[in-house]
């Protein structure tokens, strides 16, 4: 097994017992609310009618929507009940994954219960049992078999959409998937996807073996297969009964530059005696938010994000001004700390092939808008919705003949490739010098300035133990270090983990102050 799978696999069993915890949770959770709706759904039309509607209805979202969707509405639950509830992590991915699991119990509880043969119903009459022992001895055994077989659909839909639960900071197989699809890291994607297979497999052969007994009365293998799954959750549980001490959690986007970031400042902390917990790939409006409401401790961001997308700012400031008025803003409104700026800048830049620059004569955006009509765009994820992308348009007479979304890990192949014909990189990212892409000069400065900086939340913000072994970091990280250190990451052949890529960083800090 080579150095890469190992390192994989060595995160596989905490990630996996998160992944158990979250999915059996919400597969519980949703055969509590399901039961009894389909028991009421059997005897009344309307009602049924209403509610597989609305089950259909939650299964035409997507499960991603799905999850980013609670996460403002707990934080505005919290914020109206005075706290106490956390808008990150767990309980967003709970309920998400609850709703997604009721159409497949509902539809086959419901289709079982109403499909028990009427002459079975007419007996038990002639008996005199009551609803109750009608519903328990009769329908309840004849339906079974049906109703396990939803379960077993709710199960692998859920096992599987909880690796989603990366983007709202809950722990699980994804996280695996997520840094792996970013930073290329295949054997990380196939560990994660592998890993999740397996346990959706394992996890439908159980219920079916389950299934299977019930409908030909064999008690004991229904017992014993129950009892295996059983045994699996209180594995999974272990975890979460153990005491976890004064753990740090740590935010990050979904980049590799955040995960390297990340990594940097988890070294440090565990160097002064936290425990460390990450929480990769948190969207830029969730994350801040996330620090606000101290359902992080620390994560880094740019000041060009925070004056666009949180202080709604869209007037042209010098680069340290900004990060004062940052300072001011975020301390004054949400309690958070902005412990300083990192010492390099990572702003939005657009990128083109030398082949291009030099035919087109590229030098500027203003060029760039000349020929904009003949140019297909690709951009990360979200930037078409970001106010920078209005605030360059704003600036330029820029009409592009198509405009396309990308993962930032496939978004600079697409440029090498004729994909596309430009892009919004990253200034900060060494795969811009690596594949000899020219930046384009912004001349009428339409794009803030993205300086990296710490940013605490409330709770560790009087915390000097926390606070003194993070600080070293400000203004100690060049533009040239931090793009050698993502080159690392981000390079096709000898690639390294963004923890090895911040060990190197480090060094190079360690380097600079002893010269």
């Amino acid at each position: 097994m080579t150095e890469a799978w190992k390192q994989a696999f060595t995160r596989v069993p905490e990630l996996l017992a998160a992944h158990v915890q979250l999915s059996f949770s919400a597969l519980l959770l949703a055969m509590a609310l399901c039961l009894p709706l389909a028991i009421w759904a059997a005897r009344t039309p309307k009602v049924a009618a209403v509610i597989l509607g609305f089950a259909s209805l939650i299964q035409t979202i997507p499960a991603l929507a799905l999850l980013a969707l609670f996460y403002p509405v707990l934080l505005g639950l919290s914020a109206l009940l005075g706290g106490g509830i956390s808008a990150l992590g767990f309980l967003p991915a709970l309920l998400a994954l609850t709703l997604y699991a009721l159409l497949p119990i509902l539809r086959n509880a419901v289709t079982g219960l109403t499909g028990v043969a009427p002459a079975a119903k007419q007996a038990a009459d002639g008996l005199g049992m009551t609803a109750a022992q009608k519903l328990r001895l009769v329908e309840a055994p004849l339906a079974a078999p049906t109703i396990m077989a939803g379960i077993r659909t709710a199960a692998v839909w859920t096992i599987g959409a909880a690796t989603l639960s990366t983007t709202v900071g809950q722990a699980s197989l994804g996280d695996l998937i997520f840094a792996g699809l970013q930073t290329q890291n295949w054997t990380l994607v196939l560990t994660g996807c592998f890993a999740s297979a397996g346990l959706a497999i394992i996890v439908d052969l159980l219920l079916g073996l389950i299934e299977r007994a019930i409908r030909e009365r064999r008690k004991i293998i229904a017992w014993g297969a129950t009892a295996v799954i059983g045994i699996g959750l209180a594995i999974a549980l272990l975890p979460a009964l153990g005491g976890r001490g004064d753990v740090v959690v740590i935010g990050a986007k979904g980049f590799s530059e955040q995960f390297i970031l990340a990594r940097l400042i988890g070294s440090r902390l565990e160097k002064a005696g936290y425990q460390v917990r990450y929480h990769d790939g948190l969207g830029s409006a969730v994350v801040f938010q996330a620090v606000a409401a101290d359902d992080i401790d620390i994560y880094v961001d740019y000041s060009g994000t925070i004056w666009t997308n949180q202080m709604k700012r869209t007037d042209p400031v010098p680069a340290d001004d900004m990060v004062r008025e940052i300072a001011k803003w975020s301390a004054s409104k949400y309690g958070v700390t902005m412990l300083g700026a990192l010492g390099f800048e990572n702003t939005y830049a657009f990128a083109v092939r030398p082949e291009d620059a030099a035919s087109k004569q590229l030098k500027t955006l203003d060029d760039l808008a000349r020929v904009s009509s003949d140019f297909a765009f690709g951009t990360d994820l979200e930037f078409l919705e970001r106010p920078e992308w209005a605030m360059v348009k704003a600036a330029y007479p820029i009409e592009f003949k198509e405009a396309r979304s990308f993962n930032p890990t496939f978004m600079y192949p697409a440029l090498s490739s004729g994909e596309v014909d430009v892009i919004s990189a990253f200034s900060s990212d060494g795969r811009i010098a690596a594949n000899g892409f020219v930046v384009l000069e912004d001349g009428k400065g339409a794009v803030p300035s993205y300086e990296a900086m710490l940013l605490v939340a409330p709770r560790r913000s009087g915390d000097d133990k926390f606070v003194n072994a993070i600080k070293p970091l400000v203004g100690a990280i060049t533009v040239e270090n931090m793009r050698e250190a993502n080159y690392k990451v981000d390079r096709e052949t000898d690639k390294q983990s963004p923890r090895q890529a911040a060990r190197w960083l480090d060094e190079q800090l360690k380097d600079g102050k002893d010269q």
